[in-house]
This record gives C-alpha cells, structure tokens and sequence, in this order.
C-alpha cells in the first residue's frame, strides 16, 4: 500500500535525489495536474527529462516553467542545453540571446552564442 504524500514535490524532489528518475517521471505524471501553474514542477520534470536524455520532452517542460516564469535564467540555460543536444542550432542562439537580454554580463551565454554564431 503507497503511504499519503502529503508534500508531493519534495517527495518528487526526493525520488530524484535518489537517482530514481523513471520512478519519479510516473509520480511526476500522476500528480501533473495540481501543477499547472508552478514554475518549481515544471522546471523539475525538464531536468529528469534531460538527464534521461529525452531533450524534446525536456524542452516542452522547460517551455512550460517559461511560460511562467520567462526570465528565469536557469530555465534557458536548460532550454539551451537541450537544443544543443538535439542539434537545433537556431533555437539555440534563440535561448543565448534571450539569457543575454536578462543577464548582459551573461559571459558563458555569450561565449556560447559567438561560438554558435560562427558554426556554418
């Protein structure tokens, strides 16, 4: 018998601390719809994703924290991240420009954008 959470994302935040991701993605599923608008869940759910190395899943997840939380820097960074892994280029730059935009001083993401700017 599964015991009552009562704190669902700390217990979510628990199973990823333990490695235990696939596990974590079905609890992740399960309680989904009572965070619809929490940037912190959403946001947590793209990281399982991308260390999974599911980038396309990580990036609509990652997406949904943003349309909360826009300018949250980490976000884009991940976003980024996962753009890079799939190969996506533009979406990529899109991501530096959009960090460098909310962080001027951003030095990784415009040393990232120069290096994806002079890539034929």
């Amino acid at each position: 018998m599964v015991g009552l959470v009562i704190y669902p994302k700390r217990h979510l935040q628990k199973l990823v601390n333990k490695g235990d991701y696939a596990e974590a993605i079905e609890y992740a599923k399960s309680i989904e719809s009572k965070f619809e608008d929490d940037y912190d869940f959403w946001f947590i759910v793209g990281g399982i994703y991308f260390i999974l190395e599911d980038a396309k899943k990580a990036i609509y997840y990652f997406e949904k924290a943003l349309s909360l939380k826009n300018d949250d820097v980490d976000t884009l960074t991940m976003k980024t991240n996962a753009h890079l892994f799939l190969e996506q280029k533009d979406d990529a730059i899109e991501c530096c420009k959009r960090i460098i935009k909310i962080e001027p001083d951003n030095y990784e993401a415009h040393g990232l954008l120069e290096k994806l700017e002079d890539i034929d």
